[in-house]
Order: structure tokens, then sequence, then C-alpha cells
């Protein structure tokens, strides 16, 4: 080998050396040592293991309810909030590339709540629901601000979505921004003279010309929503009877309340094989209908 191509791998091994070498430790080792605790029935503190293979991941699939209601009450809130956080993110960011004069001012607004952590962003809402809600119902005498937001299967199920929506539709509002700008403003004005409306350039001309950016927001949502812990223990903690438990709080009381940490890798497993195979799924979908200006 030449010196030439030696310096070239030894200038590449510099730079990218450090953050392979971290992201082997942090990501690949941990998740390996997942894999193998999946197949064991370790509770996690004792220093012995104990070989199990598949055992965990059939009961998982014959006797544990709670998972899969726990993963039914994940897909329902995934899908909902997937739907709603684009919705909303798109509008806020198509409303904010006009010319406003408090435009800067209102995307740092709702940008806020993404800044915030999830644990400390659930506990206000529980005291906006609880004690803010009530104190509104008090004052208007609306139903609406009466109900047991927190104490209900299907109140706590919106509850949890308004505050997901809240938090993560900001972000998602910055990617639309940044791709809304890129749109040819000469097709926009062509389209204009042709006598479309609002909504056909919206339909036909700026979505399919966006649609890399929808890419990156759906899959960011589905993530997201999928993995959503923070705010489920800090407003519900799955409660009323683990009616508004997810997935990944299922997973945390089996492997740290129950000492059960076999069964919690295993069922970590699980959930990373179905969330993996929805979220190809969604980016091969999608990447399919982009279009070049």
């Amino acid at each position: 080998m030449s010196s030439r191509k030696l310096s070239s791998w030894g200038l590449q091994l510099f730079f990218i050396g450090p953050v392979l070498l971290f992201f082997v430790i942090i990501m690949i080792i941990p998740f390996l040592l997942g894999m193998y605790y999946s197949l064991t029935n370790w509770n996690g503190v004792s220093g012995s293991v104990d070989w199990v293979g598949f055992e965990n991941f059939v009961k998982v699939f014959k006797n544990d309810p709670d998972f899969w209601s726990s993963f039914w009450f994940t897909v329902r809130f995934t899908i909902v909030g997937v739907v709603l956080t684009n919705i909303v993110g798109f509008f806020l960011a198509y409303f904010l590339t006009k010319r406003l004069k408090l435009r800067n001012f209102l995307r740092t607004i709702f940008f806020m709540p993404n800044v915030i952590g999830g644990l400390l962003l659930g506990f206000i809402w529980q005291f906006i629901f609880i004690k803010g809600f009530a104190t509104m119902a008090d004052i208007t005498g609306w139903s609406f601000f009466g109900l047991p937001w927190l104490g209900d299967a299907a109140t706590g199920f919106w509850g949890i979505t308004i505050v997901f929506v809240w938090q993560t539709a900001g972000y998602l509002m910055v990617v639309y921004i940044s791709s809304l700008t890129n749109v040819p403003s000469e097709v926009m004005e062509a389209a204009e003279i042709d006598g479309a409306s609002r909504w056909q350039m919206l339909r036909s001309i700026i979505i399919p010309l966006i649609m890399p950016a929808i890419t990156i927001c759906l899959f960011l949502a589905i993530s997201w929503a999928f993995k959503m812990f923070d705010l489920n223990l800090s407003l519900t903690k799955g409660g009323p009877f683990k009616s508004t438990e997810s997935v990944a709080m299922n997973i945390y009381v089996e492997a740290f309340q129950n000492n059960r940490y076999g069964m919690g890798t295993a069922k970590a497993m699980l959930f990373f094989i179905i969330v993996a195979v929805i979220t190809l799924f969604q980016v091969r979908l999608t990447k399919s209908k982009e279009v070049e200006a």
C-alpha cells in the first residue's frame, strides 16, 4: 500500500475513529447485550444469568395480555399523534412563511415547547389539567374543562395526545418552513397566472415538492410517538388500571419494577423489530412519491 493511501486512511481514522468508538460503546454493545439478555431470565440484579432461549418471547405472545394492551394503546396514540402533529406543524409553517410582522416571534413561541424536557412538560400539563382546568370550569361553567382529563381511559388518551402534539409540532414546523421556503417562486407565480386556487396550488404543487420534508417529519413523529415514555410517566403513569400504558412504560415496569430484566429486554427487542419494519415501510412509501421541481 502506497504512503498516500496510508496517509488517507490515517486521516480518516483520526476524524472518524473517536466517533465510531463511542458509537460502538454507546449503541452497538448495549444492543448486543440486550439481544443476549432477552434470551435469559436475568433479574437485573443478581450475578447469575440462566439461559432460557426463546421462552421469554413465547411468554410475551401467549401469556402477556398487558403488553398487547399497551401495544394497542401505543398504536392508536401513534396514528392520532402523527397525523395531528404533522397537520399542525405543516399549517403553522405554511402561515408563518407569509409576510407577517410577528413571524419570527411566533416561530420562536411555537418551537419553545420542544426545548422543555418531557418530564417537566408533563408535570406542568398535569397541573394545568387538574388545577387549571378545574378553575376554568368554575369560572366558565363549561363541562369541557370539568372532564377527568387524567382520570379516565378516553380522556387520558386525549390528554397525552394534546401534550404530545403541543410539544412536537413546533419542531416539525421548523422542518416544514425550511422546505416551504425552497419551493420555487416562479412555479407558484406560473400557477397563479394560470388561475389555480390556493387549495389547488397546495395540493398539486406545494405538497408534492416538499415530500422529502414530509418523509422526514413522518419518520420523526412515528419514532417519537412509539417511544413516548416521559409524558406517559409524568401525566398518567399508565393509569387508570393500565388503560393509558404505553409499550415503553410496560417495558420499564417489567424490567425495573418487576425485576424481570430478561423479559423486559425481550419485549424491547420485539418492539424494536415492529417499529423498524413500520418506519422502513413509511420511508419507502413516502420517498416513492417525491418529485423534483
